[in-house]
């Protein structure tokens, strides 16, 4: 139950913050804005002040601002959208991308005042760091034993001997390396509760996966004054829109080269599985989960494919080089199918999601 109201809050943030972008900019340029609605129809409730009907509606998987004149009509209207400036209407389309991407610098500055996790090199000085379990390989002897990624390794032990505090990858690897086939007990920690889980590292493990089958990662929490918590902040936002750019590229690359790697994308049931994970870790967690997805629906939403805001500002280059607009008609129907074409892409995803997890 826990993990369905944090998945709500958080996707209801993302939307809320992308969709009041292109609404404080369509108001900035004066734009008429005739609706702004949380949900997608039909609308349960709803109030209007001044122009602009607000409202809540039934589907809580995404959001919408209605822009007066956005489908190309009224053009000799100044409050049309159609009648604005090439440059106006790409920044409206642009404004929920500029919103997440702010709002993921937010959360990571927030992050560095509060003491924000990271992974640090085993040699690097800090006085607290833990080993934390990144990765669970399928049918290892940590699947078998119930660990799962996020949990602390706080300690073992086993006939030859006991290990406690870890606080260095190295020194829990050197200890599993000491007790290959032999039964150990790991200490873990999952959010507040501390368990015991007994296991048996092999002596021969698959290429990659080692004699437990884990991943795993030296963490510290780093946190700094407000004013250098802003800079840490930004500079890690852009860090990860970088990565998420190289992964989309690399995953698409691979796609057409290879015909693969589309198995490692992942819909809403897949991101509910981890946010429901990161809710067991604590609030830190979701926040760095949150900083995550805001920066991804940015980029998604970025990009130059039919019916995604980018898309869309890809027919204004298109009206800026050739002078006048693409026919509406045209343009409806390739957004269309745009949209048909992410829904179908949607479920796709959400079918192996739930293969994966069941």
């Amino acid at each position: 139950m826990l993990a369905v109201i944090v998945f709500i809050i958080i996707l209801g943030l993302l939307v809320f913050v992308h969709e009041l972008g292109h609404f404080l900019a369509a108001k900035k340029t004066g734009m008429r804005v005739e609706e702004f609605g949380f949900g997608f129809p039909p609308r349960l409730v709803s109030v209007k002040k001044g122009e602009t009907i607000y409202s809540l509606n039934l589907i809580p998987l995404g959001g919408f601002v209605k822009i007066f004149g956005e489908d190309g009509e009224e053009k000799k209207s100044t409050h049309s959208f159609a009648a604005k400036p090439i440059w106006q209407r790409a920044a409206v389309l642009l404004a929920g991308v500029t919103m997440n991407i702010g709002l993921a610098i937010a959360l990571l500055s927030l992050g560095y005042m509060i003491g924000l996790p990271v992974g640090v090199d085993d040699n690097f000085t800090v006085s607290n760091a833990q080993v934390q379990i990144t990765e669970v390989a399928p049918a290892s002897p940590a699947e078998k034993a119930g660990i799962k990624i996020g949990d602390i390794i706080l300690g073992a032990s086993s006939a030859s001997g006991q290990l406690a505090n870890v606080e260095q990858v190295v020194e829990f690897q050197n200890y599993i390396a000491l007790n290959k086939g032999q039964e150990i007990v790991v200490l873990l920690k999952r959010g507040q509760a501390d368990r015991q889980v007994a296991l048996t590292p092999r002596i021969e493990a698959p290429l990659n996966e080692g004699a437990m089958g884990v991943g795993l990662v030296r963490v510290a929490k780093i946190s700094w004054p407000w004013y250098r918590a802003i800079w840490e902040g930004a500079k890690e936002t852009f860090i990860l829109i970088w990565l998420i750019i190289s992964s989309l590229g690399y995953l698409i690359w691979q796609f057409f080269s290879t015909g693969h790697g589309a198995g490692q994308v992942v819909g809403p049931v897949g991101i509910f599985s981890i946010t429901g994970q990161a809710a067991q870790m604590g609030f830190i967690y979701l926040l760095q989960l949150t900083a995550f997805l805001t920066v991804n629906l940015a980029i998604i939403n970025a990009l130059p494919f039919p019916a995604l805001d980018g898309g869309r500002v890809l027919f204004l280059i298109i009206e800026k080089i050739k002078g006048s607009p693409v026919s509406e008609t045209v343009e409806k129907a390739i957004h269309t199918a745009g949209f048909a074409f992410l829904i179908l892409l949607m479920v796709v995803i959400t079918l192996k999601d739930i293969v994966r997890l069941f």
